[in-house]
């Protein structure tokens, strides 16, 4: 970084914990004008927690932060009373604007009985005509169009468009605002590839500091200036510490691996000479015993050769003391069990019957979805794509039996179970563990015959923390978790990769290509889409 480039954002030993379980140490983060960092980390590694400290909406234990006044975050979920119209979801994002506006109004106003009004007027006006002030409609209009909302009314209430819908209104208040550092929480959740590419090019061209937690690689590739990874099982000075790196994520990813590696390998080989000197300890010791230990006929014999042994014996018990000490200082710490998703279980499903699992014929949902003809088989497989508002989200809770059609046919054969995985997880009781849970869904026998900890989704330490404070991907973690526990006849994921770590989207997705039963994926994950090979439907938005 040279000597004239002005820091914009800069976090010192950020270090958090909630209750006795540590999210965060000693992390550092240093952003300019310009900058777009993607944070990295496996489901609650404390992404999100670092970005609403960054943000000052969360105040850290310990470390130091100095941030531009106008910093803005978007969160994963909107939190604004639903009973408001979406215009107020606007209105936040703009507050620092009709701030300007109404100085401006009191201003001019004053200008008869005020002396000083007319240089005020003037000061404020010079601001107002720099931010684009007079701008701020035509803009909103713009950001609304490019993120696929344009057409839903600013007086419709917050709690009657989807999860996604909210979540756009949001991103277009927060950019709409233009703070000088722009903090995201995975932002290319609920976008299509149209609404995608047009967030990429904004923030390309964002004067700014641009700090993003995503788990989308293409976004990664094409938005990342550098990279923070604040991965638990990194190489590093502290189990929870942050490394900075620069490159692209593909690029990353191969660093990372590579690092594993040598970390893995520089753990054995301290290992193995810790084990190799603690064994010359023990039998250099053995020896000094013995020769202290010499008879009075022996004495004549140990004048000439006693001497010699003890001084070698003795250097030889120091030196390896020495190194032991050396090592015990220095060596790296074990690297940490990696979460592999140890894939789905085969129960409950069959491979030889090829009679439909359902049938769908003229079937419409409001002005939600239109479907002709749909038929899904066993061990099929199917890839539901389309623009945000094409009825994906729809057509699975309409397959899984959760939306009733408002006309046509749905036949599901009987004895059939189905699964799904929705989009928004939410929990009746936000106390309850998952392994609370999945026992209380499996049943003790099963649960235990099948531990949830068997599965890779989720540590130890996650188990018996209330589902509540998990993090997002965390909580989606659990809900995947009591499905596969009894895998279905047919498995339905709406947007599967949102808020899952990289490792376990892969891994899930490979899971997919072994599962016996009957899979449909709606997804705007362009990564699995490259790599899908099997039938693909796609939706359009009703007439």
């Amino acid at each position: 970084m040279s000597s004239k480039t002005v820091i914009a954002l800069r976090a010192r030993d950020i270090s958090h914990a909630y209750g006795d379980h540590a999210v965060l140490s000693d992390i550092n983060v240093t952003a300019s004008a310009g900058q777009r960092i993607g944070l990295l980390g496996e489901n609650g590694a404390g992404k999100s927690t670092l970005l609403r400290i960054l943000a000052g909406v969360e105040r850290a234990d310990k470390g130091t932060l100095v941030r531009p006044r106008r910093t803005g975050l978007l969160e994963q979920e909107v939190r604004i009373n639903p009973a408001k119209p979406l215009s107020a979801i606007i209105e936040s994002g703009i507050s620092y604007f009709r701030g300007i506006e109404s100085r401006l109004q009191d201003a001019a106003a004053a200008m008869t009985t005020d002396p000083t009004a007319e240089a005020r007027y003037a000061e404020t006006l010079q601001l107002a005509d720099a931010t684009e002030v007079w701008a701020i409609d035509r803009r909103r209009d713009e950001l609304l169009t490019g993120l696929g909302v344009a057409g839903i009314p600013l007086d419709t209430p917050i709690g009657d468009v989807s999860g996604g819908q909210r979540s756009r209104f949001a991103l277009a208040a927060l950019l709409l605002g233009k703070p000088t550092a722009v903090l995201l929480d995975e932002p290319t959740n609920h976008l299509d590839d149209t609404t995608v590419t047009f967030l990429e090019q904004t923030l390309i061209e964002w004067k700014g500091v641009v700090i993003f937690a995503c788990h989308d690689r293409a976004f990664l590739d094409e938005v990342a200036t550098d990279l923070i990874d604040i991965d638990s099982s990194k190489k590093g000075a502290t189990r929870f510490g942050g490394t900075s790196r620069g490159g692209t994520f593909t690029a990353y990813l191969a660093q990372k691996a590579a690092d594993r590696r040598r970390w893995e390998a520089q753990f054995a080989n301290d290992e193995a000479e810790l084990t190799a000197l603690e064994e010359v300890v023990a039998v250099s010791g053995m020896a000094s015993t013995h020769t202290r230990g010499a008879r009075d006929n022996d004495k004549l014999a140990s004048k000439f050769k006693g001497g010699k042994v003890e001084k070698q014996v003795a250097q030889r018990l120091r030196d390896a003391r020495g190194r032991i000490h050396e090592l015990e200082e220095s060596r790296v710490e074990e690297p940490p069990e990696r979460l592999t998703f140890a894939g789905i279980a085969t129960d409950g499903t069959s491979e030889d019957e090829t009679e439909p699992l359902l049938e769908v014929h003229d079937v419409r949902v409001g002005s939600r979805l239109a479907i002709d003809s749909l038929s899904i088989h066993p061990q099929e497989r199917l890839l539901v794509l389309g623009p945000n508002g094409a009825g994906k989200s729809t057509l699975l809770g309409l397959l899984a039996g959760r939306i009733r059609p408002d006309s046509g046919q749905l036949t599901r054969r009987e004895g059939t179970r189905f699964a799904l995985l929705e989009q928004d997880v939410r929990w009746s009781d936000p106390r309850v563990t998952p392994r609370a849970l999945y026992m209380r869904y499996l049943g003790d026998e099963r649960a235990e015959s099948t531990p949830l900890s068997a599965l890779g989704l989720l540590s130890e330490r996650e188990l018996d923390r209330p589902v509540g404070v998990l993090s997002i991907g965390q909580q989606r973690r659990t809900a995947l978790a009591l499905i596969i526990a009894r895998p279905p006849h047919l498995l339905l994921l709406d947007e599967p990769t949102n808020h899952l770590s990289l490792t376990l989207a892969t891994e899930l997705e490979d899971a997919l290509g072994t599962f016996p039963g009957a899979v449909v994926v709606a997804s705007h994950d362009r990564w699995l889409r490259r790599r899908w090979k099997a039938p693909v439907l796609h939706l359009r938005k009703p007439e």
